[in-house]
């Protein structure tokens, strides 16, 4: 059948239509997305302002369009951290809801965790063994880990790249005590929790999904996008530790010419590195492996599972 998955991140609003049947890969057919921003689309009360609702309620429309366009026969929406967490959420979605018609179903931290497991399970399979699987988003830090299909451990914490930019970079080049104020915070916030993982020893394969762990992968050398999802990747811990105080240093225009580095989010990228270190630091890795695979395509998979009646 021909799905379209509706993401609305806290940065990015992304409908993908995919062929999934059962026993194969999701076959990507197409994909329309758009720089939502959310999760800077916050007031001083924690509310989605009236400028975010409006992009949301108007990317929402747009792909109804596109997924009818593609012949989708469902459309399965969801959204993450930045409307999960804002303090008008129910309101946001009863107006996406009644101007489109599209009730957005909200994640819980938790099941972004599982269900960005699923889909890095599937990718490598069995013979990876016991996996630990980091996340960073927009809004939030994912971590699962575990031997099986569904994580032994699976929680979230609110250190997206955006949430952070926004907290601690408000204007201009961080300085030496934001810097050192926001590592702090992300490490204590990892570390209170890290038993979860920690009790159950070293995994045989420690991996990053997503767009920040992939830009950061991009950084230290990692092959582009260009080549392919089949090309192996990884982000080492002694090559993002090297760069941390480059990119603290770099305004605008250094950015752009990273390799990886979109214009909308130049200025996530100090914090997602501190936050990326933070994790391989804390829970004693070296690298972290990436998936092209994670949450769009857990949800995929939950799905084609329950056509099956497997699940």
């Amino acid at each position: 059948m021909r799905l379209g998955v509706l993401d609305i991140g806290s940065n990015t609003g992304h409908l993908l239509v995919v062929d999934a049947h059962d026993g194969a890969a999701p076959l990507p057919a197409y994909s329309h997305k758009e720089p939502l921003r959310l999760a800077e689309h916050l007031d001083e009360s924690g509310a989605v302002t009236r400028a975010g609702v409006e992009a949301l309620a108007a990317f929402v429309a747009s792909a109804i369009v596109v997924a009818e366009d593609k012949g989708c026969e469902e459309m399965l929406g969801f959204a993450t951290s930045a409307v999960r967490d804002a303090v008008n959420s129910e309101d946001v979605l009863a107006e996406v809801g009644a101007r489109t018609g599209v009730a957005l179903e909200v994640l819980s931290g938790a099941d972004e965790a599982r269900l960005t497991f699923l889909a890095v399970r599937r990718w490598f399979g069995w013979s990876a063994g016991r996996l630990a699987v980091f996340d960073i988003g927009g809004g939030s830090l994912e971590i699962a880990g575990g031997a099986n299909e569904a994580p032994d451990v699976a929680w979230s914490m609110p250190l997206g790249a955006a949430r952070l930019a926004r907290e601690f970079f408000s204007v201009g080049l961080p300085g030496e005590a934001e810097v050192r104020n926001l590592r702090k915070r992300i490490r204590a916030e990892i570390a209170r929790d890290a038993g979860r993982l920690l009790r159950y020893g070293q995994p045989d394969k420690a991996v990053a999904t997503s767009k920040t762990f992939r830009s950061l992968a991009r950084i230290c050398g990692a092959a582009p996008s260009s080549a392919g999802a089949l090309v192996p990747r990884a982000l080492p811990l002694e090559e993002i530790s090297a760069w941390i105080p480059k990119l603290i240093e770099m305004d605008d225009e250094k950015f752009a010419a990273l390799p990886g580095v979109s214009a909308s989010r130049a200025h996530q990228v100090v914090p997602g590195a501190l936050v990326a270190e933070a994790c391989m630091d804390i829970f004693g890795l070296g690298e972290l492996e990436i998936c092209p695979w994670a949450l769009r395509e857990g949800v995929i998979l939950e799905r084609i599972d329950l056509l099956d009646g497997t699940d």
